[in-house]
């Protein structure tokens, strides 16, 4: 399910000195959605949105894919007489509603999202992988997404085979992510992560990022009780929220 996208020539849509931007703003995506964030910069041919005013609180997204920045508070101006079409929904929060229903961090989908198509909703692999979580067309069948290139589709169905995938190896999170990428045969087939370059540097890139996420997050200082903006603490499978541990070089 692994994609290798071909970046296209970078939208210079907005541009200011030293290439960083600081404002509460919502960055809006070419696929429609949008991620809300503190401040972005540019940072060669990816924006970096800072989510939160921590080290390691960011999301890259490939700058060609960020149609437009937007005030977080923006409000239309009172002569359009026009109908105006709601805002499209946050990425964030459609991760979040599928990730909770599944019993999944958040994060880990986004790290997922993150490295199978970047962020792209229209992302067709080579092998006809599709969307933002890279579904086959069979698997999606299976999954019941009639259309993998919906985004919100794409992520249910996604967090779902994700899901199923950790149940079916005792929440092993590197065993289920092999899975992911190389089909859950070939992990039988070799009692752990199969002997692919693909395959483990896709393991390694998602968990390295994930684990990244969640660090970010222990260095917020967090309210009692509440959890952290953007985690679900409370719902969350602990398979999948705490830090994840690659296996070590040459084994499974």
């Amino acid at each position: 399910m692994k994609l290798f996208p071909r970046l296209g020539i970078a939208l210079a849509l907005i541009v200011v000195s030293g290439g960083v931007v600081s404002a509460t703003e919502v960055a809006v995506l070419r696929n429609g959605f949008t991620i809300r964030h503190e401040r972005h910069e540019q940072i060669g041919g990816v924006t970096r949105l800072y989510l939160a005013e921590a080290p390691g609180s960011y999301v890259d997204v490939p700058t060609d894919q960020v149609v437009d920045f937007e005030a977080d508070d923006y409000v239309p101006p009172a002569q359009v007489s026009e109908a105006i079409p709601a805002r499209a929904p946050a990425l964030g929060e459609v991760v979040r509603v599928a990730a909770s229903r599944n019993k999944i961090d958040p994060a880990l989908i986004m790290s997922v999202i993150r490295s199978e198509s970047a962020f792209r909703a229209n992302a067709v692999s080579a092998k006809g992988a599709r969307g933002l979580m890279q579904l086959m067309p069979q698997t999606a069948s299976q999954l019941g997404v009639m259309n993998p290139l919906d985004p919100i589709a794409n992520v249910e169905g996604g967090t779902l085979y994700l899901r199923q995938l950790l149940d079916r190896y005792n929440n092993d999170l590197v065993k289920a992510l092999a899975a992911y990428n190389a089909g859950p045969g070939r992990v039988d087939q070799y009692g752990g992560v199969p002997p692919y370059a693909e395959t483990r540097a896709y393991v390694t890139e998602i968990v390295r990022d994930f684990n990244r996420q969640k660090l970010a997050e222990r260095r917020v200082p967090a309210t009692p009780g509440v959890g952290r903006k953007g985690s679900l603490t409370s719902k969350t499978d602990a398979s999948s929220s705490r830090l994840a541990i690659l296996p070590a070089s040459g084994t499974e």
